[in-house]
């Protein structure tokens, strides 16, 4: 069955530089290794894509749509229809006098701030610093290679995933959607317990709410359940007691007083 806008898909992706053949970007762990760009603070699994809403470049998504499950494509974007061409106003030149005043000291390859506008420093030479605020990848070609692993059918699902982009570690097998009623309007989410613990959890929780709301829109209320299991040692039984207290009768009075 065909691809169309709307649908909740998870799509694994390469995105390599034409022009020296490097990969810039990928969500395959392997594909990182090999190409030295790897980091472990990094989460390496299919992404949720959902076609005509996440932001794709436009020859990718038209060949998605035209794809199919586990059907791997590779498509060329050219910089008009990646991040543009490199324009060189987005250069500029500034005295390294402007960074001392707040204490840094800016290195070749830094991303930097300046008037609210990320740069990279490209040169430091006699005093002078020179940025460049094009987008890192402007001018360049790119080739992407794509495959749409699994489309997301059930309500369930498609919920669970975008839980997952708000806490991107955490294991789907324990998170619990469910008590749907039966006009769908109301959404029931249980996560792990170790959630509670996360920072900002109180605001994740309303975004995820927010999220669900406008996606589902027959859906009027979220409600996030907290399960906690509480342990007790476990008390010997009566039967159990009496058998160590006959146990202690029945040996001799030399060797119970030698205890």
């Amino acid at each position: 069955m065909p691809f169309q806008k709307g649908d909740y898909v998870l799509l694994e992706y390469t995105v390599v530089d034409k022009d020296d053949n490097k990969v810039v970007e990928t969500t395959v762990e392997d594909r990182a290794k090999e190409a030295g760009i790897y980091r472990p603070d990094e989460i390496y699994e299919p992404r949720l894509i959902i076609i005509g809403e996440s932001k794709l470049f436009e020859p990718l998504e038209q060949a998605l749509i035209n794809s199919s499950e586990g059907q791997e494509i590779t498509v060329e974007i050219p910089p008009d229809k990646a991040f543009g061409q490199r324009d060189p106003g987005k250069v500029r030149v500034i005295s390294i006098r402007e960074f001392y005043r707040y204490g840094k000291l800016p290195k070749v390859g830094d991303i930097v701030e300046v008037n609210n506008q990320q740069g990279r420093v490209v040169s430091i030479t006699g005093g002078r610093v020179t940025l460049d605020f094009n987008h890192p990848l402007a001018g360049k070609t790119l080739v992407v290679t794509a495959k749409i692993i699994k489309r997301l059918e059930t309500t369930e699902d498609k919920i669970k995933y975008i839980i997952k982009q708000y806490i991107p570690r955490i294991e789907l097998e324990k998170v619990n959607v469910g008590g749907l009623s039966q006009d769908g309007s109301v959404v029931t989410i249980k996560l792990p317990i170790e959630t509670l613990f996360m920072e900002n959890m109180g605001t994740i929780r309303a975004r995820i709410a927010d999220e669900v709301g406008s996606r589902f829109t027959n859906v009027g209320k979220v409600v996030f359940i907290d399960e906690i299991e509480i342990k007790r040692e476990v008390e010997a039984k009566p039967a159990e007691v009496k058998a160590e207290e006959k146990q202690v009768e029945s040996k001799p009075e030399s060797q119970q007083s030698s205890q």
